[in-house]
């Protein structure tokens, strides 16, 4: 049987954000002109959410988080949750904050918050940036083609997520 396919919501146009630009510095070039922010959501029996970057964006077709560039006064927290909703249709309503882990190379940085849904949503790809959005398995996530920053990241989060929920390890 074929499994129904997730459905595709455009969202409304919206203006570029102030932090929308590409820096460079002396490890490379990232995206967000006041850094980036990424939602590691976890939910009991079904995982973390991932996804799948478009094959057009920068490190397209590999698997991380949901996020993107914070704005000029926008917290981690606020950047995370915004892009959680933007990207996959997460209501912020429906997510508890547990913690941060930051990634700070000194001229751009990347705060990676670390939360869990009180009950399952349905994620959708609600824009172009994504390919698709997927639950998986703790266990399972380093199996993927990772995001070559959120795979150097992963063993810490995977920790961080342990100490959150020990059954999430098994």
């Amino acid at each position: 049987m074929e499994e129904p396919r997730k459905p595709y919501q455009v969202p409304p146009p919206r203006p570029r954000g102030e932090g929308d630009a590409w820096v460079e510095g002396p490890q490379g070039k990232f995206w967000g002109k006041f850094g980036a922010a990424g939602l590691l959501l976890y939910l009991p029996g079904h995982g973390v959410l991932l996804q799948l970057r478009a094959a057009w964006s920068h490190q397209g077709g590999t698997w991380g988080l949901p996020g993107g560039a914070r704005d000029k006064n926008e917290t981690a927290e606020e950047a995370a949750l915004r892009e959680a909703e933007e990207e996959a249709g997460i209501p912020e309503d429906k997510v508890v904050l547990h913690g941060r882990e930051l990634n700070d190379l000194g001229y751009w940085s990347y705060t990676t918050v670390i939360a869990q849904l009180t009950e399952y949503v349905e994620p959708f790809i609600g824009d172009a940036e994504s390919a698709a959005m997927e639950w998986v398995a703790v266990r399972e996530v380093e199996n993927r083609e990772l995001h070559p920053g959120f795979a150097a990241s992963w063993p810490t989060l995977r920790r961080r997520l342990g100490e959150l929920d020990p059954a999430a390890l098994a």
